[in-house]
């Protein structure tokens, strides 16, 4: 039914204003102005990156959401624009202020969508010099509680946790130094490779049996035990956008922690990259290179009106329903080029 399926074309939208667009009808184009924080760190690494997916419907209702980067201290979203041949929306996750983008497709609709959205981006190193010119960050009582809580893969109490925190190296409580300790274990315990089934699913559980996954696993046992340690973390998940090269394909996704201390604000970790490589160890440990464009936080996301399957483990690629159920059938793509 192409006579539905009008093409619309959103360029030049702003996600730094981080407020909630309606695509129900054309939208002008927005022309891009440096801000401030633009301006501030115009050396660092800029590159565009393009989400491309292709749905493949039935002639049933679907319900599509595909998440949406956001500017935030770590890095700018200078522009985005997005090539649908159907109409959409933008919404946020209430928990975590998730964006994303959420479309309609009615029930009789039978031809392949092609959605593709291409960020521009500036991309700073994340490194305890680059925060110290930050305001430090205050956690709010409402966040501290939120990145406390056990997630339903990520128990923060019990005889597994409590066995593993025995095998810390001392440190003060609630301290940069048990951070470390809890990171060194991770790093030292963990083997990173994806065998068999199981893995990917960013299982404490599954690290503490099996000791083996990809970086969701690694950080899944990170943030368990930082968490009963009364360290606030936080799950963060994107894409690796390679520093050795200009141009390139993305396989699949990343993901790594931010932890919370009054004297250090939010503190990054990677701990499956250091497992990779680890001569850089203690450089992962309060340094995140531009190696990376993160895309949503948390764990447990209800995205709200349209997501009827449960509450989604976390949230990277894209999620599409049918009568209530994942729906499977599309391609996805993902490429950044230097800018």
């Amino acid at each position: 039914m192409k006579h539905f399926l009008n093409k619309i074309v959103l360029l030049s939208l702003l996600l730094v204003v981080g407020l909630m667009v309606s695509c129900a009808c054309p939208l002008k184009d927005t022309p891009v102005t440096q801000t401030e924080d633009v301006q501030k760190h115009e050396e660092d690494r800029r590159f565009s990156f393009t989400y491309s997916v292709q749905v493949h419907p039935t002639d049933e209702a679907l319900d599509i959401f595909l998440p949406v980067a956001q500017s935030n201290t770590q890095q700018t979203i200078l522009d985005v624009a997005i090539e649908s041949n159907i109409k959409g929306r933008f919404g946020q996750e209430v928990l975590y202020g998730n964006k994303y983008w959420h479309a309609n497709l009615p029930q009789g609709t039978s031809d392949t969508l092609d959605i593709r959205l291409t960020y521009q981006v500036a991309r700073q190193t994340n490194s305890i010099e680059y925060r110290e010119t930050l305001d430090m960050p205050i956690l709010s009582e409402r966040d501290k509680e939120l990145f406390l809580n056990a997630n339903s893969r990520v128990p923060v109490a019990g005889e597994l946790v409590d066995s593993i925190r025995t095998a810390l190296a001392p440190a003060e409580p609630m301290s940069l130094d048990k951070a470390r300790s809890i990171y060194d274990y991770v790093v030292g315990n963990m083997e990173y490779k994806k065998v068999g089934t199981g893995w990917g699913n960013g299982d404490t559980y599954w690290a503490c049996s099996e000791k083996y996954g990809n970086c969701t696993d690694f950080h899944a046992l990170f943030i368990s035990l930082a968490r009963v340690e009364q360290i606030p973390s936080r799950f963060e998940i994107g894409f690796p956008v390679p520093l050795d090269k200009d141009s390139g394909t993305i396989s699949g996704y990343h993901c790594w922690v931010n932890f919370y201390l009054p004297e250090s604000g939010w503190f990054p970790i990677d701990a499956s990259e250091a497992k990779k490589d680890l001569s850089k160890q203690d450089l992962l440990f309060g340094t995140q290179p531009s190696d990376r464009l993160q895309f949503t936080i948390g764990r447990d996301l209800d995205l709200g009106e349209g997501h009827n399957s449960g509450p989604l483990n976390y949230f990277i690629y894209p999620h599409i329903e049918q009568n209530g159920k994942i729906y499977s059938d599309y391609t996805r793509s993902f490429e950044y080029k230097k800018s």
